[in-house]
């Protein structure tokens, strides 16, 4: 048995080996963003975006098409500030992280959280106004410290995913009485009589998860992309979505015209992901503020999209994916010393103030709190500024800072011009068919860069 193991151990590698990731980084083909091309197995697009998403870089167009059991991607990047990438240190580690096999970039990049530091706390239950200043005030009771935490709030749905230590020993809780306890009254501070939906608690020992694909999953399993009926005649403007067609490839065409933001690629593509289908060719095109995605998706059993419900539900999801990290709402930073009880008294101080937190983000390092809240009234509406004023005057003037405004969503057109920005090319002659162990990859007719060219031209 242990000599079968070294050879399927060993053919692994050797397949590894034959089918390396492919990455080439230019810095010159373009004057404001520094180009990535990767050439890599098909069903991996997912992990390619969360590495380049991990990493901090802003893609502001992408191109991908696949070929033959292979995906070519091409993404243009810049840092958070909109420059190029041009250290040298982080150019090669772009390109070391991109090279790694791709069956092994689900692991989530940065520090491992291991059992023996953390416990971890997965939540789900209808959202509510100091829902998070209760939860925060149970974790304190209990004598559990927040390490880190990000918390998601969207469609009356609410999800997060907390680390947390025994306050005594700075180590994760092992005593099987206090886990049960806590997870108790966790249940009961998520249950809501009035909602048929039961609310989910798990604390486990953590294992190496990528939280941001962790919440969409969990807000996913929610039916967070479910509106409440309170929200059916909110005439706020949400991101326009498309599914339709293709039926001379066999192919569902989804497009989604939004708000550009941070990680909008890798909450798309998730989110697609998640719901079984693969993505064979698309193009993501940013403009100022706006965000154009294109994708052409069939289902992992081959197939097109068949019924309108499916199409239906697929828009919605997709909605929700857009919409879930682009909470509306003023953006708080706190930046100040840690210590035990911080964010229960921090979340405390928002509820007593009548402000509602929909998105948050918890971190600590070496004594150090940084939390950063996207918060409204318990009315979904935007926070006074005499309210800012009072919190803080409580927390301490350099303790919080505001961070700015989140505004909606402009209102993005019913028809678009540049929709379906691969419709030429797939008018193209037929190309002989190949099967993937003939030909490790091979690039049609028309190289990126062309691409490139041919949807700056389309899209206005």
């Amino acid at each position: 048995m242990a000599d079968r193991d070294d050879d399927d151990d060993a053919y692994a590698k050797l397949v590894r080996r034959m089918n390396s990731p492919r990455v080439v980084i230019e810095n010159d083909a373009f004057k404001h963003a520094t180009v990535i091309q990767t050439v890599y197995r098909q069903g991996t697009l997912l992990e390619v975006v969360q590495v380049l998403t991990d990493l901090n870089l802003v893609i502001t167009k992408a191109y991908m098409s696949s070929d033959g059991g292979w995906f070519m991607n091409v993404f243009h990047v810049t840092d958070d500030g909109g420059n190029k990438i041009r250290d040298e240190g982080i150019l090669n580690c772009i390109k070391k992280a991109l090279e790694t096999d791709a069956s092994y970039m689900v692991k989530p990049m940065g520090k491992k959280l291991l059992s023996k530091e953390h416990t971890l706390i997965e939540l789900t239950g209808t959202d509510r106004p100091g829902l998070l200043s209760e939860v925060c005030a149970v974790l304190t009771d209990r004598s559990c410290n927040v390490v880190n935490a990000e918390i998601w709030a969207h469609n009356a749905r609410a999800a997060a995913v907390i680390h947390i230590t025994d306050q005594s020993t700075g180590t994760a809780i092992e005593d099987p009485d206090q886990l049960s306890l806590i997870q108790e009254l966790l249940y009961n501070v998520l249950k809501d009589l009035g909602d048929y939906r039961t609310p989910t608690v798990s604390i486990s020992s953590p294992e190496q998860i990528h939280t941001g694909r962790r919440l969409h999953q969990m807000m996913f399993a929610a039916r967070d992309f479910e509106r409440p009926v309170s929200d059916q005649n909110d005439d706020s403007v949400r991101p326009y979505v498309t599914v339709s067609d293709c039926p001379d490839r066999d192919y569902t065409v989804v497009t989604a015209r939004s708000t550009d933001r941070p990680k909008l690629l890798f909450d798309t593509v998730c989110t697609l992901t998640d719901m079984q289908y693969l993505v064979f060719h698309g193009a993501v095109i940013t403009d100022r503020d706006e965000a154009y995605q294109e994708y052409y998706i069939r289902h992992v059993d081959g197939f097109p999209m068949s019924s309108e419900a499916e199409r239906q539900r697929v828009m919605e999801c997709i909605q929700a994916a857009i919409e879930r990290r682009a909470s509306k709402g003023l953006h708080l930073e706190l930046f100040t010393d840690d210590h035990f009880g911080l964010l229960s008294d921090i979340t405390r101080t928002l509820r007593e103030n009548g402000l509602c937190a929909k998105r948050a983000e918890i971190s600590t390092k070496n004594g150090k709190a940084k939390h950063n809240f996207i918060v409204t009234d318990v009315s979904g509406n935007p926070v006074e500024p005499k309210t800012i004023y009072l919190i803080r005057q409580q927390m301490g003037q350099s303790v919080i800072q505001v961070k700015g405004n989140l505004s909606m969503s402009p209102k993005f057109p019913q028809q678009t011009p540049g929709s379906f920005l691969f419709r030429e090319l797939f008018q193209m002659p037929q190309f002989p068919k190949f099967r993937a162990h003939q030909i490790p990859f091979m690039i049609y007719a028309c190289s990126f860069a062309d691409i490139a060219k041919s949807t700056e031209q389309i899209v206005p």
